[in-house]
């Protein structure tokens, strides 16, 4: 394997002798606690890959059989794996070196920093550092530091997030394992939902439209959704709806600028109405199609609740 570089880019899992695998990317993410784990692994989870968090190393050789099995349709995953899973580094090399005699091309990633910043880090959160026994955080990362110096020795790229931010820490990851490409990509969902039905859960902005005029009270309307022309006629008869707009897309505009410069990679934006049949799905409609012809974002739709019986509401 390559010796560790914080500069380059590495090139992806090319092939595998194992007949039939899918697995065309595997990472193995490793490092100090509190030195940006989670970070970096929200980074792969955002971009698809099959993520597992705190995996002990006696455990890694045999998930990697499943992904590589034949009728595996994982095609990249990424592990953490760190001082948590016990008897570690000694475990950790074995499965590397594993890897390497099976010619399963991998990649690790270390994440490193200097002392004072992870002690910082964890006075931070109150967490209690997983070597500290009875001791200090700083008894506890000198423990680290033993165990995870062999392991340093043979990641392909070092990362040391003393003075980075967890959207520096995002734009580096994406940049080295992605793709610069990735980096300003960002992947919109807008999707309608009825609050009598519980709200969607996971969502990052949530805009409650019930204010707006509602078609469920006209019997020739009620039956159609929104996006019939005459659902959205309806519905902006009063001009409210021509004036969230003049609102809400400013404030739309202004945000997703902000959130791919944080390097987020998915954001969910609810729209929610009584029934999630009629005013929900006008807006929702009408922001889609607006912002699927920015260049700087992907966008998808999601009607959660369009097909529910009409006498919802």
């Amino acid at each position: 394997m390559p010796g560790p570089s914080a500069e380059v880019a590495i090139s992806p899992l090319e092939k595998t002798s194992e007949e039939g695998s899918a697995l065309k990317d595997l990472v193995i993410i490793t490092g100090f606690s509190g030195a940006g784990k989670s970070t970096a692994m929200n980074v792969f989870e955002d971009a698809g890959y099959f993520c597992v968090d705190n995996l002990p190393p006696r455990l890694i050789g045999s998930l990697i059989e499943l992904f590589v099995h034949a009728g595996s349709k994982v095609e990249r995953a990424a592990i953490v794996s760190d001082v948590r899973g016990g008897e570690y580094f000694d475990a950790l090399l074995t499965v590397l070196d594993d890897l390497r005699s099976r010619e399963l091309r991998h990649r690790v990633l270390f994440l490193d920093a200097d002392e004072q910043t992870l002690r910082n880090r964890y006075q931070e959160t109150r967490r209690r550092h997983p070597l500290a026994g009875e001791g200090s955080v700083t008894d506890g990362i000198a423990a680290e530091r033993l165990q995870l110096e062999p392991l340093k020795e043979r990641a392909d790229l070092v990362i040391d997030t003393t003075e980075l931010s967890s959207p520096a820490l995002r734009a580096r990851l994406v940049e080295a394992f992605l793709g610069a490409e990735r980096a300003t990509k960002l992947a919109v969902t807008f999707a309608s939902f009825g609050f009598k039905h519980g709200p969607l859960r996971d969502a990052d902005l949530l805009i409650d439209v019930r204010f707006l005029a509602n078609p469920h009270y006209e019997p020739d309307l009620r039956v159609l959704d929104g996006t019939d022309p005459r659902i959205v006629e309806f519905i902006d008869g009063d001009g409210r709806l021509t004036e969230l707009y003049a609102l809400l897309e400013p404030l739309l505009d202004f945000l997703l600028v902000q959130y791919v410069g944080e390097g987020k990679a998915h954001l969910l934006i609810a729209i929610g109405c009584t029934g999630g049949r009629h005013r929900s799905v006008a807006v929702v409609e009408h922001l889609a199609e607006r912002y699927a012809r920015s260049e700087d974002v992907h966008v998808q739709v999601a009607h959660r609740d369009v097909a529910r019986a009409t006498t919802d509401g």
